[in-house]
Formats: structure tokens, C-alpha cells, sequence
């Protein structure tokens, strides 16, 4: 059976240690789309990771973990993550790379840092990691598939072509140091070497795991709100952080994703420009910042402060419907415990009119929320293992946005431990 574990919002929900969980019954994780840009933050029996382009379940020695060919690849982050957790007590992974998936290039992540210096003030908040022009360079078809690394002389070829074309935006539009089709070509060697072992006709893998009823889980990075079609363009990221996408991203057919968990945050955060409705700021971000996650909402990857704000009901249930969503996982509930009320966006007020909808950009950016004020359960709900025990007042919080949303919410994390969970019959 296949699963997808995906994000309602703007990424940060706690899919890492949902997928992390569920890895206990799956035999094969696969990440789908995505860079190392965003990252998974992870707690259990091993200690606290940050992942960036592993696949969650990889603490586990029964799994497989996967490298789709939707992934933007970079390959000497993915080693130096292997070798990090590794270093920290993990058992080597089991790993497949994909031989369609394509490669980050040293030059990516240049040509993103030197767009963003361009753009200055208009900037897209950018975490550098070579997200955009890496996509940018596959649709364009000049990127760098895994399988080409085995073919000297295409290879030998092409670094000169793709060189060429660099140079003149290097040289005209950014006025910086030029690539030397050698130094590609090196670049891509040393790669190949790194890769060689893991490499796989994934698709075909995969085909034949679905055949012997292996459980297979599909991990995405970011969410709906995130969406290169459906979220906040142009705020957005490269490529589709969708279930519907996994099918593509991993090579399989879309009909054997079987359930789509969709995980929620209970309050909102996101890192990076782009509308964001509820936002708060001042006193009442830094403390709901400083409490919330494990250890602060910081950015996994960037280490930058998270954008603050109340759960948003418009934006999740929009998030909800372009997932598909069958569950929902509602996390870090906890972190709300020292709230005496808690605001929740139950819609957005444009140019007078209050909808429930969620609409396009130039429209998001003149929403003002329309709040609803829910009492707080102030204290520690940590520990806590059956639905029933929760305090009433956070139960009732939990089923008035279920409500809002309309998707059941099954899981509900109270801690960031792989065990801090309660499953809710529907």
C-alpha cells in the first residue's frame, strides 16, 4: 500500500516526525520532489536531526529509503547527511537514488544566490540551495540526469554547451566569474563516483514492491501553500508539493496512493516572503516562536526566525482539498498550553466581503483575517495518550477545526518524540 505524507501550509508542519512515525510499519520511504532548501527536524531514539534531503524514515534498518526522480539532487549534501547520522549512532542507510533524477550543480546554487543579490529588496527569500535555477535548467532540458553521469562522452559534450550558455548571463547580466567547462566536468565526475553504488531504475523498483504488497510511504517537502500552481505564486517553490505529484515524482500510478496524510500545524508558521493572513508580530510571535516546535521556530534549513501566526482555517482547508487529504496529522498542539484564548482565522475579509475561500495572490494580499476567539486549556497536555484524557477545552479546539476544515483529524502530536501521538478514531 502507498501512502503520501504531506503539508496543509507553507511548509514547517511537522512532516518529518510523522513520516519518522509511521516509518515503523513502512518498507520503503521515497522523497518525491524537492532540494535540500527545506529541511525535517526529527527527534527520537537517536537524538535530534535536521534532514534536508534524506528521506525521514531512514532511522529505521528495515527501510529502504529512496531518492525519486522528482528530487533536485544535490550530491554531496545527501552524502554528508548520510555521514552525519551515521556519525551520531544511526546504522548505514539502505539507499536508492533514481537514475532519472537530476543533478544540483555547483552553479545552481550561484546563479540563486546572485539573483536574489540582483533583485534586493524584491528578493523571493531564497534559501540559496540552487532550488529554482536547478528547475528552472531541467524544464529548460540543460540539467544534468543521474544517467548521463554513465555516458563520458555526452558528458564531455554537454559541459561545454551548458558552459556557453551560463557565460553569457554570468558575464552580461550578473558580472561574475565565468565556468570553465573543465571544472563542470570534474564537478561531475566526482559526483558519479559518489552516486555510482545507489543508483537504480527506481520506477521498475518500486513496480515490483507494489506487486509483492510492500508498504510504501511517499515523503513531501513543503505544502499546498507552497505550490508552483497552487499556492501564493510567485512566493513558491520549484516543483509540486502535491500528493497527486508523488505518483510522478517516485514513478508510480497515481492510483495506488491509497491514503494522503496531510499534516496541520496548530498554529501557523512560515519561513520566506509570501501572504501570510494571520500573521502576528511583536511580543505575541517572539513567545509563541520561542515555545513552539522543539527548541524554538527556527528554520531547519536556514536557521532563520519563523513568520508567526493563529491556525488558519481558510489556508488549511484550501491546503486540504489540493492534497486530497483522506487524514489529517495535527501537530504540536501542545505548544498552545499557555495560551489563556487562542485566536483561530476562520476567514479572510477582501475588499469588504468575508470569504471562507481561498484565493489567488494580488487578492490574498488585501485579506484581512476574521478571527475567532477560543478558550485556552493552560497546562501540559505532554504525556498524554488517549484522545479522552485530553483537557475539554483543547478537545474543543481540535474538533472546531475540524470542523472549519472539513478532513478528519486521526493523529494529534502532543511532543516532538516519535511516541508523543494520539490517534482519534473518526
Amino acid at each position: 500500500m502507498v501512502k503520501a505524507v504531506v503539508g496543509a501550509n507553507w511548509g514547517d508542519e511537522g512532516k518529518g516526525k510523522i513520516t519518522d512515525m509511521l516509518g515503523k510499519e513502512a518498507d520503503i520511504i521515497v522523497r518525491f520532489q524537492g532540494g535540500a532548501n527545506a529541511g525535517h527536524t526529527i527527534v527520537n531514539d537517536y537524538g535530534k536531526f535536521a534532514l534536508h534531503t534524506l528521506p525521514s524514515g531512514v532511522f529505521y534498518d528495515h527501510t529502504t529509503s529512496i531518492i525519486g526522480n522528482g528530487v533536485a539532487l544535490d550530491i554531496p549534501r545527501l552524502f554528508g547527511e548520510v555521514q552525519q547520522i551515521v556519525k551520531q549512532g544511526v546504522p548505514q542507510p539502505k539507499l536508492l537514488v533514481s537514475d532519472r533524477a537530476q543533478i544540483v550543480m555547483s552553479y545552481h546554487k550561484n546563479f540563486d544566490a546572485y539573483e536574489e543579490e540582483r533583485l534586493g529588496g524584491k528578493s523571493f527569500g531564497s534559501t540559496k540551495s540552487g532550488i529554482a535555477p536547478f528547475y528552472s535548467d531541467k524544464y529548460a532540458k540543460i540539467g544534468f540526469q543521474v544517467s548521463e553521469l554513465f555516458d563520458d562522452e555526452l558528458l564531455k559534450e554537454k559541459v561545454v554547451r551548458v558552459a556557453e550558455q551560463k557565460n553569457v548571463i554570468l558575464e552580461h547580466l550578473y558580472h561574475k566569474p565565468l565556468i570553465n567547462p573543465d571544472d563542470l566536468y570534474k564537478e561531475l565526475t566526482e559526483y558519479r563516483d559518489m552516486v555510482a553504488p545507489f543508483v537504480c531504475d527506481v520506477s521498475l523498483y518500486l513496480h515490483n514492491a507494489i506487486k509483492e504488497g510492500k508498504e510504501i510511504l511517499l515523503e513531501g517537502q513543503l505544502g499546498s501553500l507552497k505550490d508552483p500552481d497552487h499556492g501564493i505564486y510567485p512566493m513558491v517553490t520549484s516543483s509540486s508539493t502535491l500528493a497527486a505529484y508523488g505518483a510522478i515524482g517516485a514513478g508510480i500510478p497515481p492510483y495506488e496512493i491509497k491514503q494522503i496524510i496531510t499534516v496541520c500545524k496548530a498554529y501557523s508558521s512560515a519561513v520566506g516572503a509570501g501572504a501570510f493572513v494571520s500573521e502576528i508580530f511583536g511580543e505575541e510571535a517572539d513567545e509563541l516562536r520561542r515555545r513552539g516546535g522543539d527548541g524554538g521556530e527556527f528554520g531547519a534549513t536556514t536557521g532563520r526566525p519563523r513568520r508567526m501566526g493563529w491556525f488558519d482555517c481558510v489556508a488549511s482547508k484550501y491546503g486540504c482539498r489540493m492534497q486530497g487529504t483522506t487524514d489529517v496529522a495535527f501537530t504540536v498542539l501542545d505548544v498552545l498550553g499557555y495560551l489563556d484564548e487562542i485566536p483561530v482565522c476562520v476567514g479572510y475579509e477582501i475588499n469588504g466581503e468575508v470569504t471562507t475561500e481561498f484565493p489567488v495572490t494580488h487578492l490574498l494580499e488585501k485579506a484581512k483575517p476574521v478571527l475567532k476567539i477560543l478558550p485556552g486549556w493552560k497546562c501540559d497536555i505532554r504525556g498524554i495518550k488517549t484522545y479522552e484524557e485530553l483537557p475539554e477545552n483543547c478537545r474543543k479546539y481540535i474538533e472546531f477545526i475540524e470542523e472549519q476544515i472539513g478532513y478528519p483529524i486521526t493523529m494529534v502530536s502532543n511532543g516532538p518524540g516519535r511516541d508523543d501521538i494520539i490517534y482519534r478514531k473518526r
